[in-house]
């Protein structure tokens, strides 16, 4: 305690002066001291605060599509609430309704800047788009009515909102009031008529007279109601129900599509009856009547300058298949000319993209909008073959669902276009040679970027490399990873019949950038390695054999302990004790290929590690995996043990259970059991309980890990018992039987897109069942019961007190919470492929509460140590015998600070509930922080941020949290998600820079920034919505006809639905919701003023030309009025002494 109050005060001091270095007054090469260790910290809570930044990804659950065509944007509406609006490369902005209901319309005013939406919860909101991130200005909410349908004329302030009771209401867009001009449908229908004619389905004013507004009543009736005169035109009924409606754009007629799958199109000169009915898709059979078709839920249809012929596309409408369907089609008929597109999911809706925002002319549509359930693509129709666009946002990260995410911030600035040179190849083609449609708004690459790169692994054993950088994404490189393996079904008969789902599932990735070396786990216990080359490559992939499956009661001398570390060249591939050729086990995980194989540029598959079956069972999954380049070692771990390997000379150092790693120092008192006659497997994988009580207690005995069947899969996983966890006195569930040869018991890959299982917090019981496995004060734990290495980490520093210089080092933590350190004697350059890598446990052991998570290092002045690596080089090119290449490696050791502290460095060891600042080598604990009592942590990482670091943790009970460096100081902590589900936790990821990211839906990246710098600097970085555009004019009329003359025929809109006219609305059938003036209101109202002003701008120089115009012909009627009044005065003249019957 007094050497803690010394390091406060030390603290203290240092903070007060200028100089942020560490003081060392003690001799030189004599070890540091907890006294010795002054940082000054540098970061504070002002430098911390949480928001959103951007969403990347196909919205999830989309429900509605708006266009805007003078400001080219884009809105799609989803069931969660969310908006995502799109424009050029780069404009991208997501926003989301509090109530979190679903959107079933979206209305652009066109060219006005502003987005209303019409949610499940029966309201309307008026969105603002004049600023970076939109704003609502205005909600209404209706009572007793639901909402089933809106529309928007252009250039007005009115939107027509019908609704279930088949009732027409009239909002004010500019007030969001509701008017008292309302259509009721018993006033739209006849009175003989007694039955209702249903919802709302279709509202839409006539092209020709903005008076006549055309309603559409789902069972088949279409009303035309005169505004001004509040009384029906006409009306329409037909037997069939009725999807949509579309004008022609004069006017004069219409088309309707049905639920039998036919298309009607009326003439407004003759209502009486359809003049034509088709069946686009309907066949008729030998009886004479025609074949039952889909209905269509959609047409539209619009015409084009370049052609006589009309377009009428629709989506729906094929036959009913009698195998079980047929897949999602658009149909676009053309004249005589009918394409059918089939589509791989359903089809949400569409859109068709016109020139001109006027109903009333020529439309010449160019492009269709597809949303589809888990896809957006866009059909260009200027060509005969009907091409689609090439999607410039990452809509396909959910292709195959997401099970891993990795995020790496400050790059190497090559890395980027390295892999986007060989991923170049990689893409379709086939797409339209024009540009994308949608190209509103503006982006500017913002001033402070560098690069960036998300890694995505997904359950089809896929790896995707994105470009992050300037928050937008773009895809590089997509490897696959199953091509490594045989395929299952060649010649292998029965004996590999492939059952499981997702055999190949990513569960976790390491990766390099300086060495560009990466690695991959996978679902089935495999590890792959793979190297970076720009030129195509013929060889033949390496795999080892290893088997990590120890049996608790199998005893290991000290001599055969002391063989197992200090012999790496007894290990081979095949293991002892592993199965012979002819076993069984043999055929059960994936076959490598054996032959040469042929390896286009990228990353090529150079080692791959198999875990063996052990006596038909199989192996735990991975649950730990590091890589280091300068060493030439990678390591593994699972719930049985961990495994190095020296991927230089493809050999395995080490292949040891956990246990054994402690050697004489292990903490715990291992309670022995009964031997057993039968030798039951320790995986347990095959144990499924039939008790859903014994299930739950399981699931909460480990909340950080997920459980296929029963074993670990989470990196944070807890230990693994040997059987069953089953409540005191419940049966024990059967055991079942082998499945056969190649038939692993784990289901499906359980992704992180489809994981919605919420995580277990503080409930009392939920503590109670894994309080055993997270407490470091157990003093004695059953050898039955499994310690899982958690976490593995590789760099320079000193495995015993006694050690005087660094030397290369494996920290191993466990789900005990346990910290081993194992010193490793690496040869030098000229003898590392001849001589072996020596390893063995040094003795050390730390403790902490909880299972381990994450080891970082920093200097004695509070620099973060980076591990060494090996810079890369070209892999496949021929070597000069005479001067062979030798590899550059990069030490980033301790020794950096050597002069101003001398030897040490602090370790940083963070666990699920515990967070220490270790002094090496004395071993000394500086700083202790419980991090958490009533939850516990998923993920942390130290971070830089601001130019100094800290600790960055996420925690289940959805807090963000940062703790100083080295003094573990809480400088924020923030309930960022008030419900954290199993996909946010096993996808969340910190990186430098004060950013993060995590999977928000199983289509949808969210990244965020969790640093006050980014935030600030987060406004130049996002895009423009709303770009200052000139209206198209409509058609021209002559100036005369148009002051004088069209009095007459001007629809004032004001005139019928103002409250001077129309009266009150009810005040119980809507209620308008005032909008909190928070900053993103005031910034709305502020951004909203600036277009408010550029809009003005427009019209007053609009206006000053008319009145110009307006002048000149006023003087020109002057001089006419003078001319006559003088020529009137002169024949008053002539003729004023002359009599009557004189003239």
């Amino acid at each position: 305690m007094k050497k803690f109050r010394k390091v406060l005060d030390g603290l203290s001091s240092s903070s007060q002066g200028a100089v942020a270095s560490p003081s060392c007054s003690r001799a030189a090469g004599t070890p540091p001291t907890p006294q010795d260790i002054h940082v000054q910290e540098t970061l504070l809570s002002e430098n911390f605060h949480i928001c959103k930044t951007v969403r990347h990804g196909f919205p999830y659950q989309p429900t509605c599509l708006a266009f805007d065509p003078v400001q080219k944007i884009l809105a799609i509406g989803s069931r969660t609430g969310g908006i995502r609006i799109l424009g050029r490369p780069g404009v991208d902005c997501y926003s989301q309704h509090e109530s979190g209901a679903a959107v079933l319309q979206l209305q652009f005013l066109i060219n006005e800047g502003a987005l209303v939406t019409a949610c499940a919860d029966d309201t309307l909101h008026l969105w603002n788009l004049r600023q970076r991130r939109p704003a609502i200005l205005h909600s209404l909410k209706f009572n007793r009515e639901r909402i089933t349908f809106c529309h928007l004329p252009f250039q007005s302030k009115w939107l027509y909102v019908g609704t279930e009771r088949g009732n027409t209401h009239i909002v004010n867009i500019e007030s969001f009031v509701l008017s008292g001009y309302v259509i009721m449908w018993n006033k739209a229908i006849e009175l003989a008529t007694k039955a209702h004619p249903g919802p709302v389905v279709h509202l839409s004013d006539s092209p020709k007279d903005e008076c006549k507004l055309l309603i559409g009543f789902e069972s088949g009736t279409v009303v035309q109601w005169d505004l001004r005169a509040k009384k029906v035109d006409f009306r329409i009924y037909y037997d069939e129900a009725i999807h949509s409606v579309s004008w022609h754009h004069e006017g004069n007629q219409f088309m309707c599509s049905h639920s039998d799958g036919s298309l009607t199109m009326w003439n407004l000169r003759n209502t009486a009856r359809p003049i034509q009915i088709t069946y686009p898709h309907g066949k008729i059979l030998k009886e004479g009547r025609k074949e039952s078709c889909k209905p269509i839920l959609k047409v539209e249809y619009k015409t084009s300058r370049n052609s006589n012929e009309p377009y009428v596309i629709f989506s729906g409408g094929l036959s009913y298949d009698k195998a079980g369907g047929r897949r999602p089609t658009l149909t676009i008929m053309h004249g005589k000319a009918i394409t059918v597109l089939e589509m791989d999911h359903p089809i949400v809706e569409f859109l068709v993209l016109c020139d001109t925002p006027y109903s009333n002319k020529i439309q010449d549509p160019y492009a269709v909008v597809l949303l589809l359930e888990k896809d957006f693509i866009m059909v260009d129709l200027t060509q005969s073959n009907f091409p689609i666009f090439e999607n410039p946002y990452p809509m396909d990260i959910h292709e195959s669902p997401v099970t891993c995410t990795a995020y790496f911030a400050e790059c190497p600035p090559d890395i980027i276009p390295v892999l986007y040179s060989v991923g170049a190849k990689q893409k379709k083609t086939g797409y339209s040679h024009k540009e994308w449609p949608v190209s509103g708004g503006t982006w500017t690459l913002g001033s402070q970027t560098y690069p960036e790169v998300i890694v995505t692994g997904h359950a089809d054993g896929t790896v995707k490399f994105w470009d992050a950088s300037a928050i937008t994404l773009q895809m590089l490189y997509k490897l696959k990873t199953s091509k490594v393996f045989e395929n299952p079904n060649a010649g292998e008969g029965r004996a590999v019949e492939q059952v499981e789902e997702d055999p190949y599932a990513i569960q976790m990735v390491r990766w390099c950038p300086q060495s560009r070396l990466f690695c991959v786990v996978g679902i089935s216990a495999h590890v792959i390695l793979y190297r970076f080359s720009k030129h195509d490559a013929n060889a033949e992939i390496v795999s080892l054999e290893v088997r990590l499956q120890f049996d608790s009661e199998d005893i290991i001398s000290l001599s055969e302990t002391d063989q197992c570390f200090s012999d790496p060249s007894s290990h081979s591939p095949q293991m002892p004790g592993s199965p012979s050729n002819g076993s069984q086990d043999s055929l059960h995980y994936r076959k490598v290929k054996s032959r040469p194989v042929r390896m286009p540029p990228g990353y090529q598959a150079e080692l791959v590690m198999q875990l063996q079956w052990v006596d038909r069972e199989p192996p735990q999954q991975i649950t730990s995996l590091d890589i280091n380049s300068a060493y030439g070692l990678l390591a593994f771990g699972s719930c049985n043990g961990l495994v190095v390997v020296d991927y230089i000379q493809k050999t395995i150092l080490m292949c040891v259970s956990t246990l054994d790693l402690y050697g004489a120092a292990d903490p715990y008192q291992r309670l022995t059991r009964s031997p057993r006659k039968n030798r039951q497997s320790t995986s347990g994988l095959t144990e499924l309980s039939d008790n859903q009580v014994s299930m739950d207690m399981e699931r909460s005995k480990s909340p950080t890990s997920d459980h296929v069947n029963g074993h670990c899969t989470s990196p944070t996983s807890q230990p693994c018992s040997l059987g069953k966890s089953r409540l005191p006195g419940a049966p024990e569930g059967p055991r079942l039987p082998w499945r056969g040869p190649g038939r692993p018991p784990f289901r499906k890959a359980q992704s992180a897109a489809c994981m919605e299982i919420s995580l277990p917090v503080s409930s009392l019981t939920e503590e109670n069942s894994f309080s055993f496995s997270r407490s470091s004060s157990v003093s004695s734990i059953g050898r039955d019961t499994k310690e899982a290495v958690t976490t593995l980490q590789f760099g320079e520093s000193y495995g015993r007190k006694g050690d005087s210089l660094p030397t290369a080092c494996l920290w191993v933590g466990t789900s005990l919470g346990v910290v081993l350190l194992l010193p490793i004697s690496i040869p030098t350059e000229k003898e590392r492929l001849e001589e072996p890598v020596t390893m063995a446990p040094s003795g050390t052991v730390l403790m902490l509460k909880g299972s381990v998570l994450s080891f970082s290092f920093l200097d004695c002045g509070g620099t973060l140590i980076q591990s060494p690596y090996e810079v890369w080089r070209e892999p496949n090119v021929p070597e000069d015998p005479d001067q062979p290449r030798r590899r550059k490696l990069v030490n980033l050791s301790p020794l950096s600070s050597q002069e101003a502290c001398g030897d040490g460095h602090l370790a940083v060891v963070c666990s699920e509930k515990q967070a220490k600042v270790i002094l090496m080598p004395t071993q000394a604990v500086l700083f202790t922080h419980n991090v958490t009592e009533s939850s516990f942590l998923l993920r942390a990482d130290v971070v830089s941020v601001c130019n100094s670091v800290c600790l960055a943790c996420f925690c289940a009970n959805g807090h963000v949290m940062t703790l100083s460096l080295p003094s573990l100081r809480l400088l924020m902590d923030t309930n960022y998600f008030p419900l954290t589900d199993m996909r946010i936790a096993r996808t969340f990821v910190f990186t430098n820079g004060g950013q993060a990211l995590y999977l928000s839906s199983p289509t949808e990246i969210q990244r965020i920034a969790y640093s006050q710098e980014m935030t600030d600097n987060l406004q130049d970085m996002l895009g423009e919505l709303f770009t200052p555009i000139e209206t198209p004019e409509a058609q021209n009329q002559g100036f005369l006809k148009g002051f004088f003359g069209s009095n007459a025929q001007t629809f004032d809109r004001e005139e019928l639905f103002g409250e001077a006219a129309a009266g009150k609305a009810s005040r119980s059938l809507a209620q308008h919701i005032p909008v909190p003036m928070g900053l993103e209101n005031v910034r709305a109202a502020a951004g909203g003023v600036v277009g408010d002003l550029a809009r003005a701008r427009i019209a007053l120089e609009q206006r000053g030309e008319r009145l110009g115009e307006l002048e000149e012909r006023t003087t020109l009627m002057m001089k006419s009025a003078e001319t006559f009044s003088t020529h009137a005065h002169q024949v008053m003249l002539k003729h004023k002494d002359k009599k009557w019957y004189q003239l």
